[in-house]
């Protein structure tokens, strides 16, 4: 019998969802065995790439809430136990030392000690919480983990939704009165609007949905959705637009490849989960000319470049972990949109990417990134930004779609 093409394929599947399998137990591993905090509790704010933990950086709520998701969430793959009390030792603690029992919602970060920190509002930092926590109630069964998501939901609803122009601001002081900085992270534009916190508003909300089927909390999918169509998705370059005014005037020209790339193919899933017909059509429809215009930042090492400034025709020459997780999953959604091949080849190539140079073989997980000679980062392993929900939804996103 002869081997085909297809058959070669076939093969090549194959050998992409056993790599991805065993990649996704060694991230589960890496971070069960570096990151919990025996002395204070949770898990440390911040490891570097020796493994060393930093035992005094403070703890971000961001961080929790993506360990309490990817542990619950990988429990559904693995029925390992061992993830499932992971998954309660994040729950316990965001609980227990980030709950604001006072003006509601979570605070930003704590201490070492797991004491309040930075007990701002960020609006993207609720959104993580309500997604760690529908997965970890559909993980567990845990009713207090659903009263807390849907809690956050309507803290959400009631101070950051704006009444007048549509979509959510972004940040407020502890007791929600308005701030003058509003950033996520000094890389970031001080604006009203972004986003990015309304991709992870819809990625969370979507998430809720799941476990708690509520037309009100469907109509504020939709309409997240409809805001991509009408604000953030550029028509004519299919790029991202970041940063807005209240009144949605245009405040950036900044371009990111790994958030174009991410949004190629989870809006479509958002639309498909909540069975909107229009929206999932409309989003199919975008999904590849978004992931072309992310192939903008493709380098001929399968490598994605971290962003593009047009107006001062200037690339950020370092390739991030992040991206080419997120790179994975878009090119391999491009490929099932269309059955075009070279979407395929891309997604291959992107794992190809992250095996040579941002997976470390010897010490475990992924660094941060490399620079334009291929020079690690140096930047912590594990930390307020640096944790395991992009590389270990792109293993479970592609097990599920494989």
């Amino acid at each position: 019998m002869m081997h085909t093409a297809e058959d070669t394929k076939r093969d090549e599947l194959l050998r992409y969802r056993s790599e991805l399998e065993k990649e996704l137990s060694d991230i589960l591993s890496y971070w069960m065995k570096y990151t919990p905090d025996h002395a204070n509790g949770g898990f440390f704010g911040s490891v570097n790439n020796e493994n060393e933990p930093d035992t005094t950086a403070a703890k971000g709520v961001v961080l929790y809430s993506r360990i309490l998701w990817t542990f619950s969430s990988a429990y559904e793959f693995t029925k390992q136990q061992l993830h499932l009390n992971t998954a309660a030792k994040a729950f316990d603690y965001i609980t227990n030392h980030f709950f604001d029992h006072e003006y509601g919602g979570v605070y930003w970060s704590v201490d070492a000690e797991g004491k309040m920190k930075d007990g701002r509002k960020q609006i993207y930092g609720l959104a993580f919480c309500i997604y760690g926590l529908a997965a970890y109630f559909k993980a567990s069964g845990s009713e207090m983990a659903l009263r807390f998501a849907k809690d956050l939901y309507k803290t959400i609803e009631q101070y950051s939704f704006d009444k007048v122009n549509g979509g959510y601001v972004e940040a407020f002081g502890r007791n929600w009165k308005a701030v003058d900085d509003l950033r996520l992270s000094e890389k970031d534009d001080n604006e009203r609007k972004t986003m990015n916190t309304h991709l992870h508003l819809v990625e969370a909300y979507t998430a809720l949905f799941t476990v708690w089927p509520d037309e009100g909390l469907k109509n504020k999918v939709i309409s997240l959705l409809e805001l991509f169509d009408q604000h953030f998705i550029n028509k004519e370059t299919h790029h991202l637009h970041l940063f807005f005014e209240d009144d949605w005037k245009l405040k950036s020209t900044l371009e990111s490849y790994g958030h174009d790339i991410e949004v190629s193919w989870l809006l479509q899933q958002c639309a498909e989960v909540i069975g909107h017909q229009p929206l999932t059509e409309l989003f199919k429809q975008a999904a590849v000319p978004i992931a072309d215009a992310a192939a903008e930042g493709l380098d001929a090492d399968g490598g994605l470049w971290y962003e593009y400034e047009p107006k001062k025709n200037l690339l950020i020459y370092e390739k991030h972990s992040w991206p080419q997780a997120e790179a994975m999953i878009g090119f391999y959604n491009a490929y099932r949109l269309t059955g075009n091949n070279n979407y395929l080849r891309q997604s291959l190539h992107s794992w190809d990417f992250i095996k040579k140079h941002i997976k470390d073989h010897e010490k475990g997980e992924w660094f941060w990134g490399v620079k334009k000679d291929y020079s690690v980062m140096n930047k912590e392993k594990a930390g307020f930004w640096k944790c395991p929900y992009h590389n270990s939804r792109a293993c479970m996103e592609l097990l599920r779609r494989i």
